[in-house]
């Protein structure tokens, strides 16, 4: 009897997935527990096992597409067995043609793509836009490090990629040479889709697209009626005409490569002026950086400027409007659309106290004078965080709907400005460190950050946030709370003012720190009762060394 199988849950958190890849086509015989698929959830790309064997009848979700959990995933049975009724009872999940003849339709649907790799060469590789991290879902080719026609060697750096987190270092998987390349630098595209061909040279590209394009007109429009040749070709056509041929001048197409106009752009150079050198005077990146303007120019600026004083003078202020639009980058993006979601979803408030920082200025340099040791006050204020958080759980926790999620661990977020934006690396098991360890975590996660070196799994699995802009003098400021988080500390600059103490007023060292905390799981009290530990840790450090 054919077995139905549903999306599975696969994190608390988990309300959807995402069939990032299937391991099993339709008719292949399942044993009990085969991988049938990787399934991405919110935290990661996991592999889903079978606890059913038979023939994989259906599958309901293709590689690529989320469903809410429960929905129907697959369906194993004996090979040749009417699941008509099945796939009624799922709600019509499939089209009629599949209600027809489940089978058929999808047997069909999985022979397109192997045709398309069976017309692959012997030798060519296919190298697709990769997922760098767990939550990228597009990428954006920050420079391409090969061009087309170089060799390439495996483990080459082919490209720097732009995910979500961070531009990082792409390598090659294969040796042979870069036949073409899918993805121009500054272009963005989904996960999966062709970056760039690697093969023998000589070998015909334009036949290996064509059967790339075919088999994935074959899938996703079978009943088109313009023909498979056809269509792809013309797609490729306007792309290629859209990216290489960008003005007219006097009749004439301009050709220019995609990297020769960003530069011609950024620099404010008319193309029409640009001689190119290479193919069919094609303009390239070397000529736009050899372009000298012509002696026409500063002639045209002179007589103008002749002109201009002849005029008599205007009393009002004159000038010229200028706007510039600047593409926002996927890190860009991903941080509007979290801290947007974070804002309005969490119902922010903000606690706010004055800490006395004398005794840790003098203890801060007391520790710094030994050998070898090296202390900043941000290190002292993640370890009083780590440590209060310890003495108050509540503010260690996550809101999961129905449920709290208290976390018995301390892993610190700690914010991190880079030039595309912000960052959160992660120090796991901070309450565990000393200060001085914790100082040396957190100099090489925040440089290994800005120099887009750091991996995606060390900025995963914060519990806590911290965000210091104290160095850069700002006395006071809010966070947004770094989600799932239930709170962020934001650290201001140590002040030098006249304070009261016992009943005097002298010379003092203050500090402001803002904790914004989440109020479904944080209450006002225990916000300012974590507030309390803290300051006393912070205001008396030796606490935190005994």
């Amino acid at each position: 009897m054919a077995e139905v199988i549903n999306m599975p849950r696969l994190s608390d958190t988990m309300e959807e997935g995402t069939v990032a890849k299937w391991l099993k086509n339709v008719g292949d015989k399942v044993e009990e527990g085969d991988i049938l698929a990787e399934i991405e959830t919110d935290k990661a790309t996991m592999e889903f096992e079978s606890f059913h064997e038979g023939t994989l009848l259906h599958i309901g979700i293709e590689e690529g597409d989320g469903a809410p959990v429960d929905s129907l995933l697959a369906i194993i049975g004996e090979e040749g067995e009417d699941i008509s009724a099945l796939l009624n009872g799922a709600g019509g999940s499939s089209d009629s043609t599949k209600e027809d003849n489940p089978v058929e339709s999808e047997a069909e649907e999985s022979a397109a793509p192997v045709s398309a790799s069976a017309d692959i060469p012997e030798g060519v590789e296919i190298v697709t836009m990769p997922r760098l991290s767990d939550t990228m879902e597009e990428g954006t080719v920050a420079s391409w490090l090969k061009s087309v026609g170089d060799e390439v060697e495996e483990g080459d750096i082919l490209a720097e990629i732009e995910t979500d987190k961070a531009t990082m270092e792409f390598e090659s998987f294969y040796s042979g040479t870069l036949l073409h390349i899918g993805i121009q630098e500054g272009e963005g595209a989904p996960v999966d889709s062709l970056l760039a061909i690697i093969g023998p040279e000589g070998t015909d590209v334009d036949a290996i697209l064509k059967a790339q394009a075919s088999g994935g007109a074959a899938k996703s429009a079978p009943k088109k009626e313009v023909s498979k040749d056809e269509a792809p070709k013309a797609v490729e056509d306007s792309s290629q005409q859209e990216a290489a041929e960008p003005a007219m001048q006097d009749g004439q197409r301009i050709f220019v490569s995609p990297l020769a106009k960003k530069i011609a752009k950024e620099k404010g150079i008319n193309l029409a002026d640009v001689k190119g050198t290479g193919d069919n005077g094609r303009i390239v990146k070397k000529d736009i950086e050899n372009f000298k303007p012509s002696q026409a120019a500063p002639a045209a600026e002179k007589s103008a400027e002749a002109a201009t004083a002849a005029v008599a003078p205007v009393s009002l202020p004159v000038g010229e409007e200028s706007i510039e639009e600047v593409k926002n980058s996927t890190m860009r993006k991903v941080i509007a659309k979290r801290l947007g979601e974070s804002k309005f979803s969490a119902p922010h408030y903000y606690l706010t106290i004055e800490v006395d920082m004398d005794n840790a200025k003098a203890s801060r340099s007391q520790i710094n004078n030994l050998p070898d040791t090296k202390v900043s006050f941000n290190d002292m204020v993640l370890k009083a965080c780590a440590m209060a958080l310890k003495k108050h759980p509540q503010v260690n926790t996550s809101w999961n709907g129905d449920t709290t999620v208290y976390k018995h661990h301390v892993h610190m977020g700690v914010a991190v400005a880079v030039d595309e934006g912000l960052v959160v690396p992660v120090i796991k098991f901070a309450d565990q460190l000393s200060l001085t360890q914790l100082g040396t975590a957190v100099k090489d996660l925040a440089g290994r950050a800005r120099n887009k070196k750091i991996k995606p799994d060390e900025m995963e699995g914060s519990t806590f946030t911290v965000s210091n802009l104290g160095m850069f003098g700002i006395l006071e400021f809010t966070s947004i709370i770094n989600q799932p988080n239930s709170a962020i500390l934001s650290v201001g600059a140590i002040v030098e003012k006249p304070v009261v103490k016992n009943g005097e007023i002298v010379p003092g060292s203050t500090m402001k720190i803002t904790l914004a905390c989440d109020h479904r799981t944080v209450d006002g009290a225990t916000g300012a009762q974590f507030l309390q530990t803290l300051r006393a840790y912070l205001e008396n450090p030796v606490t935190m060394l005994a």
